[in-house]
């Protein structure tokens, strides 16, 4: 069986947009990853739905609670 290789995150340490499974959302500078998809983001700030926005700083995502999109074409 052959050993499953971690995802070449490199070309997305610029601004991320993450939509949350609990229907949240953050954007953000990516900081640093995991092999299980854990994202460090750095600059982080949470879009509310009301349009406010919350800046939170650095923070710690769990991989199996995001759905991942860049904001600029790779």
């Amino acid at each position: 069986m052959s050993k499953a290789r971690p995802p070449e995150w490199k070309k997305f340490m610029e601004k991320l947009s993450l939509n949350l499974n609990g229907g949240g959302h953050v954007q953000g500078t990516l900081w640093g990853f995991g092999p299980f998809m854990n994202l460090a983001i750095d600059e982080c700030v949470q879009m509310a739905t009301s349009g406010q926005q919350n800046s939170t700083g650095v923070v710690v995502i769990r991989g199996n609670s995001i759905m991942l999109e860049t904001l600029e074409p790779v």
